[in-house]
């Protein structure tokens, strides 16, 4: 039986006698100080792995709240009742002896990793340009550069499209990066580009001397043109553009035969939203993809649009592609590629191969050979529904990796549906009656359709961890129907013939989830063979709801994303709050959203990497909403873990066991 670890929040008491395991200053195997975090994802191949063993399974239970670092947004929001922020997604960084993190505000804080004091903040007031697109004010991360022993840099994109340098021991902008310290990225673009439709909510990457930025963008539910998602690299020492790869191909570029009809000078987006990943040794970078303009309905950009929907591969100094494969192909799901690709190295029949592993919202794990891009297992096209959509042509294939096996439920058909009891399998039969569906990649009709991963996935931003002990890679992913409803708009307001809503959750009967358990879960896939090594439910999930009293039912997992971190000794997942409802509110950019959440099932989950094994849960003030990190201060382990957001105060926790 899993124990539950309970704690009050105080601040610890130093008590002699703590053995420590690791030495600071060591140097591990990726050249990263031990006991450091410098990159959004531990390191350049975003393993989300750290090699530290002071917290163990042994002493898991002992882990108590060290200290608590309330945002520096609570004081703007104080004074601004007009802003309202999204999740506290940030993961901190932890080099030189400090933590950095950026806020939902675009703020950004140096913190004593030892105590959670405040050394120094920075404010752009990114805020009074109103609130971003798509999520509002939110951002994942920020990026470290240490030029030399006396030059450390901070770099960060804001909510209102700028790439800011500054330098990490004082807070200041470098005043010889851009225009005084900052590079507005809505300028020097293919086409210009509205403000209000361009921001970052993603950690730039820095590789080689240049600082890669992507963008997150206004996706048009009503017009074909969208602002472009072209990827760009700045040098890290003067701000100064170094190079532009246009994710959507241009005339006279390769891969512009995939965009009919000059289709590719107006289509927008396919923008690179989420954390990419390098290889310093190769000099690569790898980009992961969205969707073009727009995510539901293609049928203004026929053909397979490149480089839509694909993992590419471009030399970290020039922009230059070097390979490139398409995951999805003319893509009408919102199966943007969500995550980070994890850069692993294994062993496969006996040959050493340098891999990426890039996960997707569709429930697959592509691997390739991050030099080549070969597949390292048969990839096939497979034939897929076509649409009946006026003016739509879907593409008739898609691609299928042999191996590994789907990590999540694909499609949605009769035997998917919740069956704990006959009353509840004929109320979630009637429900799917009422819309369209089918297998993966069934594409959407005028009305309704369910589709199952839906836009949030299968795989989400948190991405995946990497184990290089075990080769294991552990991704944790959503079984989530959502609807889509596609109808034809007025054509005063849209150039489309079928625009979509905004995609609703398919509820189950009785407020139930729609298909079968489990809802949330973890699967470790052993990169070395492409196997399934084991997969665990994550949450516990609606156990108690009266339909399903006295059931006795496992674990059933919950039905939102969840973020890892990978030790020496164990794997930790935190999982999101429930969203409750959104509503517009006024904001100069005209997106003034505000979503409320709720507190559910606030813990740490801690597993066994080899077995999947739940060992403990430990208690959280409220549910993580950023992906956990680890490091060494003192000597000491921490684990900070980010929370709160919107509707709850945003917070970094950390836990450490008694001194």
């Amino acid at each position: 039986m899993v124990q539950r670890s309970k704690f009050a929040v105080l601040v610890l008491v130093p008590v002699a006698g703590l053995v420590l395991v690791l030495v600071l200053g060591a140097i591990a195997p990726n050249n990263r100080p031990i006991g450091e975090w410098r990159v959004y994802g531990a390191d350049l191949a975003n393993t989300k792995y750290a090699p530290l063993d002071q917290i163990s399974r042994d002493n898991i239970r002992s882990l108590r709240i060290a200290w608590r670092w309330r945002s520096i947004d609570q004081d703007v929001l104080a004074a601004r009742p007009d802003l309202h922020t999204f999740l506290n997604e940030a993961t901190p960084l932890m080099a030189g002896g400090r933590l950095y993190t950026v806020t939902s505000l675009s703020q950004i804080a140096a913190i004593d990793p030892a105590t959670g004091r405040t050394i120094w903040s920075y404010d752009p007031k990114a805020y009074d340009a109103g609130q971003p697109v798509n999520l509002g004010f939110v951002n994942r991360g920020l990026a470290y550069w240490r030029l030399d022993t006396d030059t450390e840099r901070l770099y960060f994109g804001t909510g209102d499209g700028y790439l800011i340098a500054l330098d990490a021991g004082t807070g200041r902008p470098v005043p010889s990066f851009g225009d005084a310290g900052r590079v507005d990225l809505t300028s020097g673009l293919r086409r210009p580009v509205n403000r209000a439709e361009y921001s970052v909510t993603s950690p730039p990457i820095v590789s080689r001397g240049v600082v890669i930025v992507g963008s997150s963008v206004l996706d048009p539910v009503l017009r074909q043109a969208g602002a472009p998602g072209d990827v760009r690299g700045f040098d890290a020492r003067t701000g100064k553009l170094r190079w532009t790869f246009h994710t959507i191909a241009q005339r006279g570029e390769p891969g512009a035969e995939t965009w009919e009809d000059g289709s590719s000078e107006r289509t927008g987006n396919a923008n690179v939203w989420t954390i990419m990943s390098a290889d310093e040794s190769l000099g690569y970078v790898y980009l992961p993809v969205s969707t073009p303009t727009s995510d539901f309905y293609g049928g203004h950009r026929r053909g397979a649009n490149l480089y839509g929907d694909s993992l590419v591969a471009v030399r970290a100094e020039t922009g230059q592609r070097v390979w490139h494969f398409q995951t999805t192909h003319h893509g009408l799901w919102d199966y943007d590629l969500p995550a980070a690709p994890v850069l692993a190295d294994a062993t496969i029949g006996g040959r050493p191969r340098k891999i990426v592993a890039q996960v997707t919202k569709q429930g697959f794990c592509f691997v390739f050979d991050r030099e080549t891009g070969e597949p390292v297992w048969p990839i096939e096209e497979r034939p897929v529904p076509a649409s009946t959509l006026e003016g739509e042509r879907a593409w008739p294939t898609q691609p299928f990796p042999s191996r590994p096996a789907p990590f999540d439920r694909q499609g949605i058909v009769e035997n998917d549906l919740i069956d704990f009891t006959p009353e509840l399998r004929a109320e979630a039969r009637a429900i799917l009656g009422k819309h369209h569906h089918g297998p993966l990649f069934t594409p959407p009709v005028k009305g309704t359709t369910i589709m199952l991963p839906g836009w949030i996935g299968g795989a989400s931003w948190a991405g995946a961890g990497f184990d290089p002990d075990s080769g294991l890679l552990y991704v944790q992913s959503v079984t989530a129907p959502f609807i889509v409803t596609l109808s034809r708009p007025d054509p005063a307001r849209s150039d489309l013939r079928f625009a979509a809503r905004p995609p609703e959750a398919a509820d189950g009967p009785r407020g139930l989830p729609l298909t079968k358990p489990p809802y949330g879960r973890v699967t470790a896939i052993n990169l070395a063979t492409g196997d399934h090594a084991w997969m665990s439910p994550l949450g516990e999930g609606p156990r108690d709801h009266p339909a399903l009293k006295g059931l006795n039912l496992p674990r059933l997992g919950w039905p939102v994303r969840g973020a890892p971190l990978v030790t020496k000794t164990l794997l930790f997942f935190g999982q999101e709050p429930r969203r409750m409802n959104e509503r517009n509110r006024p904001s100069p950019r005209g997106n003034g959203v505000q979503t409320d959440f709720e507190t559910r099932d606030p813990a740490l989950s801690v597993f066994d990497k080899k077995t999947g094994d739940l060992i403990a849960e430990i208690e959280l003030p409220t549910n993580a909403t950023g992906a956990p990190m680890t490091y060494l201060s003192g000597g000491r382990q921490f684990i900070v873990v980010p929370v709160g957001g919107a509707s709850i105060p945003a917070e970094l926790i950390a836990l450490a066991l008694p001194e």
